[in-house]
């Protein structure tokens, strides 16, 4: 049995400080934080989780936490069409002259603040459904106690026209983008000024142990370090500020390819469960 394996435990002390059931959570991030929130959910902890849908790079995260504490709300503006790529739209690659972005049957409308599960057919469909989430979530950051945060990597695209790093290309074209490599500076900046601003909250920082493989393996271990000294800067200067280590249960004490499912990139459900009671026992 798998549970019979010899493996590294990577100790997790008890925290001092718990989460409770009334304390009120807001997770952000990547899949792996939907994991752990489905689990909290399971448990009746009163959770709020990825209101933007799944979240990938710290700007992005950084991005929605703007949104929901300053009273943003989505218009007109910030809505695109899903899937403006000239060659499944039918266009010549490359910019055009006037070119104007229509999503093809069927693609719909979305933002570049959003996760592709926000898409919907029409732009007033869209903005409805993203300022009713928005509201909610609103809601729930200002009542909750603990954030939950799940850097998934440090490589970003950036909107050249609009200069805003977004949270997924929605399969525009990639001349629209240019691609770069956050650094440690980058991430600190804008979150030490984030967890400055709520001393009242609770940050629980996690990197997810999922390799991110279209960055190569070396530019995924890159990524992960920069994102890994980040919250180590954050956690050493902050009271407020936690980091739990799902990345190291997974990838050292877990590091067998058994722990992961067929693609060998994503843990497996037995994996989760393992992080989840570690998590459980220490956090809750």
């Amino acid at each position: 049995m798998q549970c019979e394996r010899n493996r590294t435990v990577v100790e997790v002390k008890g925290w001092s400080e718990r989460v409770t059931r009334d304390a009120g959570i807001l997770s952000l991030g990547s899949c792996f934080s939907m994991e752990i929130g489905n689990k909290l959910a399971e448990e009746g902890y009163g959770i709020c989780s990825n209101p933007f849908g799944v979240l990938y790079n710290p700007a992005s995260i950084a991005n929605s936490i703007d949104f929901l504490a300053h009273g943003r709300i989505f218009t007109d503006s910030d809505v695109v069409p899903r899937n403006t790529n000239p060659v499944r739209a039918g266009h010549t690659v490359g910019p055009q002259p006037g070119h104007r972005p229509i999503a093809p049957d069927g693609d719909g409308y979305v933002s570049f603040y959003h996760h592709g599960s926000f898409t919907r057919k029409s732009p007033e469909e869209f903005l409805l459904n993203a300022n009713t989430s928005l509201a909610a979530a609103s809601s729930a950051f200002r009542k909750a106690k603990w954030i939950m945060v799940t850097f998934g990597t440090s490589w970003v695209y950036r909107h050249i026209e609009r200069d805003i790093i977004v949270s997924n290309c929605h399969k525009h074209p990639a001349w629209e983008f240019r691609r770069e490599l956050l650094t440690v500076e980058d991430i600190t900046d804008r979150w030490d000024d984030i967890v400055k601003a709520f001393p009242d909250k609770h940050f629980i920082f996690t990197v997810s142990p999922i390799r991110h493989r279209k960055d190569g393996m070396h530019g995924n271990q890159i990524s992960k370090a920069i994102l890994l000294l980040a919250v180590e800067h954050m956690v050493s200067a902050f009271p407020n500020t936690h980091y739990f280590p799902a990345y190291e249960i997974v990838l050292d004490e877990l590091r067998d390819y058994s722990w992961f499912t067929d693609d060998l990139t994503h843990p497996s459900p037995e994996a989760v469960n393992i992080v989840w009671e570690r998590f459980r026992t220490s956090v809750l």
